[in-house]
């Protein structure tokens, strides 16, 4: 099982290159695509959903040519865009009910087990009968994820899905596309780090419409073992060293500055060795794509 994304272009009408000859492979698990608004992380999502055509390039999926059968990728998919909008004077039981006869689950034993099952799965089946107006932010994520799950999709597609989510709504998130992602592709579009540190075993960084660096996680980590260090300094001093050295980031702890930066070699004795993490390499990719 896998999804083949080949050399996929597009620009629109303002000018904007939203892709730029994108090729990726993607298999079974939680893939993570990873990257700032406005990096055509959405744009790609909505072109692999069929929701919007490209400019050149295929995708192939299980045998599909998506942009030649869009409607037989529609039978397999499972999609969360990034604005998810819902009906909100009715239940979560009776939409998600009508989305599964819209899907074609026509038969009505069949598409209310399933609606039970998913609702259960969710963790929602408790509030079936709320209406959603009355859902926290988190509650309408996971009934976005249970109308995705309709109809057994192979390719799922979420796009930003964590996005304004409090930490406790973020864990229940992760566990439930954890869980989802043993057994088909899930593609995980975020511009929120610890996304893809915490669920993805494979990922790709793209910027400014181009696929910038692909691996796993774990990989891209190892690859600047030995390159970061940490300085803590005034802040006054941050534009000279800025200047002279490959600042990476930099922040506060304890009132202080400290600064991250990448160098083969220790950059002076104040420097100390930092363990590399995702996000380090998140931005040693962007900084060095600008």
């Amino acid at each position: 099982m896998a999804l083949e994304i080949k050399n996929l272009s597009k620009r629109y009408p303002n000018g904007v290159r939203a892709l730029q000859d994108v090729s990726l492979t993607i298999g079974k698990g939680m893939f993570g695509l990873l990257g700032q608004n406005g990096a055509g992380k959405s744009t790609l999502m909505r072109t692999i959903a069929t929701l919007q055509d490209a400019d050149k390039g295929t995708v192939h999926f299980e045998g599909i040519d998506t942009f030649k059968n869009p409607h037989e990728l529609r039978q397999i998919l499972g999609y969360l865009p990034q604005e998810f909008g819902v009906y909100p004077n009715v239940s979560a039981e009776e939409l998600l009910s009508h989305i599964a006869d819209m899907k074609g689950i026509t038969n009505p034993q069949e598409r209310q087990e399933q609606v039970e099952e998913l609702l259960h799965r969710v963790n929602l089946y408790k509030v079936r009968k709320k209406r959603l107006d009355g859902y926290s932010g988190g509650m309408k994520q996971r009934f976005g994820i249970a109308q995705a799950l309709l109809g057994d999709p192979k390719l799922i597609i979420v796009d930003e899905p964590t996005a304004g989510l409090d930490p406790t709504e973020r864990n229940r998130f992760y566990n439930l596309l954890s869980e989802i992602g043993e057994n088909t592709i899930v593609i995980l579009s975020t511009h929120i780090v610890e996304d893809v540190s915490t669920l993805c075993n494979d990922m790709a960084i793209i910027g400014e419409g181009e696929v910038l660096l692909t691996g796993s996680p774990e990989q891209i980590e190892q690859s600047l073992e030995g390159k970061v260090w940490e300085k803590q300094i005034e802040k006054s001093e941050l534009e000279s060293y800025q200047q002279n050295l490959h600042v990476i980031s930099y922040r506060f702890h304890l009132g202080k500055m400290l600064i991250t930066v990448i160098a083969e070699d220790l950059p002076d004795g104040d420097f100390w060795a930092k363990s590399p993490t995702l996000e380090d390499a998140y931005f040693h990719t962007l900084y060095s794509k600008n």
